[in-house]
């Protein structure tokens, strides 16, 4: 997805121009300084909640803390070079003492079963390091079951065991987990801090740094996908053009354009396809009613400036409220596994014609 998927580690050539001494956490540079200072003072918790959306650096500051703690060549003390067996291993998922926990996809539920595995492994002594690191992500999608089945481990911990776990929000989990766990709350830096940072670091042109902290929300694992796949921006692009399209169309070509998803075969995927879509058609009608309201908020789709004032003009801030409230609903009921073809369906029809 473009604006919603797992972020991922920068490739080779994007981290080698990335500032390590703050391990690439633009905006969270805290969280750095923070775990530094822990490692060097030997003040580790057993637990962390990394709170915050996703692309705010909560897996990559997993990542960089097990580096860290193991690097085979480090520069400095508590500071990894990425470029050693070590580093490379971990960032590879490839290390004996780091293991990652998560559902099988987004949106999908993490299983009282993998929780279970997982105090087998925690059970065991560490192999090459001083820690057994466990990072669970998107911890808001356990099972009632799971998240109890943890808590006797993190009331327990072993002297040698970390677990980390990332969440949207800390209200999304039980109190009795959050309670036991050092939580640490990532934040975008915002669109205009992330695009000076896009252009210190990877030596964007200041047009591209701006549209693609925009399109990104600020958010910045988003934009170095953004930055790292061409193909995401392209298939945006796409996606707004036919966004276009259903506007100027009457309600058969609107059905047509909905049945061409594939509806028996493979549905996981189409409910991902179709949220992907209407999440940017949701981003295109937020910023019409930002427009129309007069709001001093920036745009998301910024490229996309004239459509976004023309639709403010003839629709108005009511109506731009009522399509933003239908299109983050419809997106809430497909990923809530109701019929997809059914929500985007009812969905088009309340976007105006004609226009």
């Amino acid at each position: 997805m473009l604006l919603d998927a797992q972020p991922q580690l920068p490739n080779n050539s994007a981290w080698a121009r990335i500032d390590h001494m703050n391990w690439g956490l633009a905006g969270n540079e805290w969280v750095v300084s923070l775990f530094k200072e822990q490692i060097l003072q030997n003040q580790l918790r057993h637990a962390y909640l990394f709170t915050g959306p996703s692309g705010t650096g909560r897996r990559t500051a997993a990542v960089r803390l097990v580096q860290a703690l193991n690097c085979a060549q480090p520069p400095l003390p508590a500071e990894p070079c990425l470029t050693c067996n070590v580093c490379k291993r971990i960032e590879n998922t490839a290390y004996p003492d780091f293991s990652i926990v998560q559902s099988e996809m987004p949106g999908n539920v993490l299983k009282v079963e993998q929780v279970r595995e997982l105090q087998r492994i925690i059970a065991l002594s560490p192999y090459e390091s001083h820690y057994r690191v466990i990072l669970l992500l998107r911890f808001e999608e356990a099972h009632t079951a799971a998240a109890n089945a943890l808590l006797k481990t993190l009331e327990e911990p072993g002297k040698k065991v970390i677990l980390i776990l990332t969440a949207d929000a800390a209200e999304n989990l039980p109190p009795t987990v959050v309670s036991r766990c050092e939580v640490m709350r990532f934040r975008p830096p915002g669109v205009e801090d992330l695009s000076n940072w896009l252009i210190a670091n990877l030596q964007l042109t200041s047009e591209d740094a701006r549209l693609f902290a925009h399109i990104s929300g600020g958010v910045p694992g988003r934009a170095l996908r953004l930055y790292q796949e061409p193909a995401r921006l392209k298939k945006r692009n796409e996606i707004l053009s036919d966004f276009y399209g259903l506007l100027e169309s009457d309600r058969v070509n609107r059905f047509k354009y909905i049945s061409r998803f594939d509806y028996t075969f493979d549905l996981p995927r189409t409910r991902r396809e179709l949220s992907e879509r209407i999440f940017i058609w949701f981003s295109f009608w937020r910023d019409v009613l930002v427009c129309a309201s007069g709001a001093s908020l920036p745009y998301i789709n910024i490229d996309q400036v004239e459509r976004i004032e023309s639709l403010a003009n003839k629709i108005g801030m009511e109506t731009a409220r009522h399509l933003v409230a239908e299109t983050q609903r419809s997106k809430d009921l497909i990923e809530k596994y109701i019929n997809p073809r059914l929500a985007a369906e009812a969905l088009i029809l309340n976007f105006p014609f004609g226009i």
